[in-house]
């Protein structure tokens, strides 16, 4: 680990109200002293930590900017090292200037993630907190945030280290009376480890299967809506956005590409796309545009398929419901403000699926459209009081492997075999979940995770 002291802008580097400069490790208050200049010429090293002192940021006689300088001695603060902030206006040259002075006294630039991974390696968190803190800074919606924090809080280091707790103590019993068989009896053992084992092989599966739900709460559920032409599907997505985005007319055929935007309902997240209007066309560009919207549809988490209740199912409406069949799909029964030709019975005669009656023109739909997407994908809804969800594709990969070592510790006992086969398979599964953590994690591993996070953090 490297000890020297590190600085960086940790604020955006855009014209901003306030911004701020952090100074980490062993000389900051030292460099910062360099820096500082105050009415009373007080040392900010002599200063006790958690204070903050008004002063000026000076390189000799030339004041750079007005500052509020916020002290944090080791080991209470974020890296655990002693730290400062300087908090000076949000000038882009200001900001600058004051981290070309720090480097001037003494500082080193800091690299992508390393104040949060000085974090990690001086024990302030393990490797699951150490990513939730660029989760919290990445989050798009309310469930996003929620998340985080509770993995920030270390919601999923509790869990892991029980798993990893109950399998040294597996490890310790086998070790133990493998070496002193005399007075520790093995033969009622597979039977007892089988149970805990079987016990871990539920909490895992429980944790990967969370892993669903925590995808769509961080990236949001990839929506696709879909229709005949005119259904009223670019009506949809201007409604949703609330501003006019997709050219909506008469004319069959209008949306001839995709469409992608970001938006939330209440909360949920949706990577929502307006597709073409799906029908057997001569146009080449309208098919172009029809064969994408089959291809997104097919890769979709859910399905917005819109039918206009003026109107007729016809053929368009056949082939849709053919694609969509197996596909998590909410119809949308819409031109409801319109006289009813095609009734929620005659599409459910087709399609039986979720149905919500909208109508685009008067705005109507929306709050039955947000519960039942809830229930579709979150069971109603999102608990955070003792529910953990794994967010993140790294760790679920190491939950997989440990899920497979555990299995395999189960097979073992069916097969009568050794308790030595017990002790390799356990020990798998210990140093996966342990990549988790941190604790078994590799240096290149842990470089490659910081390397994602923004310089000054």
């Amino acid at each position: 680990m490297k000890t020297d002291t590190i600085a960086a802008i940790s604020t955006g580097m855009t014209a901003s109200g306030i911004g701020i400069v952090r100074l980490s490790g062993e000389d900051a208050f030292q460099i910062a002293d360099k820096m500082y200049v105050s009415k009373s010429d007080k040392k900010l090293s002599d200063m006790p930590s958690h204070t903050i002192h008004y002063g000026f940021i000076a390189d000799d006689e030339d004041v750079i900017d007005e500052v509020l300088v916020m002290l944090l001695r080791a080991p209470r603060s974020f890296t655990a090292e002693n730290t400062v902030e300087i908090n000076c206006h949000g000038g882009v040259y200001a900001m600058k200037r004051i981290l070309e002075l720090a480097v001037k006294c003494g500082a080193r630039p800091a690299e992508p993630g390393e104040f949060t991974k000085r974090a990690f390696l001086n024990g302030r968190m393990d490797l699951s907190q150490a990513e939730a803190v660029i989760d919290v800074i990445q989050s798009k919606n309310e469930y996003a945030l929620k998340s985080s924090v509770s993995q920030l809080k270390g919601s999923v280091l509790r869990v892991i280290r029980e798993l990893r707790e109950k399998i040294l103590y597996e490890l310790a019993f086998i070790e133990s009376a493998l070496d002193d068989p005399e007075h520790i009896s093995l033969s009622e053992y597979p039977k007892r480890l089988d149970r805990t084992a079987k016990q871990m092989e539920r909490d895992l599966e429980k944790l990967i299967a969370s892993s669903q739900n925590g995808r769509l709460m961080k990236e949001g559920i990839k929506t696709v809506i879909v229709g005949k032409p005119n259904a009223g599907k670019s009506s949809l997505l201007n409604l949703l956005l609330g501003e006019e985005r997709a050219i909506v007319t008469d004319i069959a055929g209008t949306t001839r590409d995709t469409l992608e935007e970001q938006i939330q309902i209440h909360g949920i997240s949706l990577q929502i796309i307006d597709t073409a209007g799906i029908r057997d066309t001569e146009d080449t560009i309208e098919k172009i545009g029809v064969d994408k919207a089959r291809a997104y549809a097919k890769d979709a988490d859910l399905i917005l398929y819109v039918v206009d209740s003026a109107a007729a199912l016809d053929e368009n409406d056949e082939q849709i419901i053919r694609m969509i069949r197996g596909k998590k799909v909410i119809i949308l029964l819409n031109k409801t403000d319109l006289e009813t030709v095609t009734t929620k019975e005659a599409v459910l005669a087709k399609l039986k699926k979720p149905i919500v009656p909208v109508s685009a023109k008067e705005e109507t739909g929306l709050d039955l459209l947000e519960q039942t997407i809830k229930d579709m994908f979150y069971a109603g809804n999102l608990s955070f009081n003792d529910e953990v969800y794994i967010t993140n594709m790294r760790q679920k990969s190491a939950l997989e492997a440990a899920l497979e070592s555990i299995r395999k510790v189960r097979e073992s006992i069916r097969c009568q075999m050794p308790e030595d086969f017990f002790s390799i398979d356990l020990t798998d599964a210990y140093e996966e979940l342990g990549k988790i953590t941190g604790e078994s994690a590799g240096e290149d591993l842990i470089n490659e995770i910081f390397r994602r996070f923004c310089i000054g953090k």
